[in-house]
C-alpha cells in the first residue's frame, strides 16, 4: 500500500505506525532526490497551459503565476523561481482570489476546480512522465514489493474535494496505483494437513 501522511508528524511515531514501510519525503524541504517530486522543485522547461512556447520552472511557480486577484493579475515571476522560495502569492497582500487566468494570452479566469484539473494537475502529470521517468520507474519497483508511506504537507487526495489543497503526493499515488500493482501485506492462513 501507499499511504498519505503529514510532513509534520514525528518520523518516529511514523516508524511505529507504518514499521515495515518505507517513508519518503516528497517535499520540498527533502533532503534526498525524491525533493524532484515537490511542485516547487525548479524541474524546468515545463510547459505552460494553455501558453504555446512558455515554460515555467516548477509547477508551484505557474501554478502561482497564473492565479488572478482583486487587485492583482498574474505574476510571470513566479514563472521563474529557481530557489523554491516566495513562490506563493497571498490574498492577505492582493486581495479575494478570483481564479485563475488560462494562460498567458487570455483574459479567461478559470475556476478553482477547472483551474486546479487544467494547470496543476496537467503540470504535475507532465512532470512525472517527462521529467522524472527514471525516479518514477525506481517508485514503481519499490511500490510492488513493500508499503510505502509519502510525506507531503497536505494530505487531501480526493481530486473532488475543492475545500482543501491537492496532496501532490496523492497525485504521485494515484498514478502508480494506475501503473502497478501495489504491493498488499500476505494474508497470513491456516494450513489444514
Amino acid at each position: 500500500m501507499i499511504y498519505i501522511e503529514n510532513k509534520k508528524k514525528k518520523l518516529e511515531n511514523l516508524r511505529k505506525k507504518y514499521p515495515a514501510a518505507e517513508i519518503i519525503d516528497l517535499t520540498s524541504k527533502s533532503d534526498c532526490e525524491y525533493v524532484k517530486f515537490s511542485p516547487f522543485y525548479p524541474i524546468g522547461n515545463i510547459p505552460i497551459p494553455f501558453s504555446e512556447n512558455n515554460f515555467g520552472l516548477s509547477v508551484e511557480g505557474i501554478w502561482q503565476g497564473l492565479k488572478v486577484f482583486e487587485s492583482a493579475g498574474i505574476d510571470t515571476s513566479k514563472f521563474q523561481i529557481s530557489d523554491m522560495k516566495n513562490i506563493k502569492r497571498s490574498n492577505r497582500v492582493n486581495g479575494k482570489i478570483l481564479g485563475h487566468q488560462q494562460g498567458l494570452n487570455s483574459t479567461k479566469i478559470l475556476d478553482y476546480g477547472t483551474a486546479r484539473n487544467e494547470i496543476f494537475i496537467k503540470c504535475y502529470n507532465w512532470v512525472i512522465v517527462n521529467k522524472l521517468n527514471d525516479l518514477y520507474q525506481i517508485l514503481l519497483k519499490k511500490a510492488s514489493t513493500k508499503d510505502l508511506v509519502f510525506l507531503d504537507y497536505n494530505t487531501n487526495e480526493n481530486l473532488s474535494d475543492l475545500s482543501k489543497p491537492l496532496s501532490h503526493a496523492g497525485l504521485l499515488k494515484k498514478s502508480l496505483s494506475e501503473k502497478t500493482k501495489i504491493y498488499t501485506i500476505p494474508i497470513q492462513g491456516s494450513f489444514e494437513f
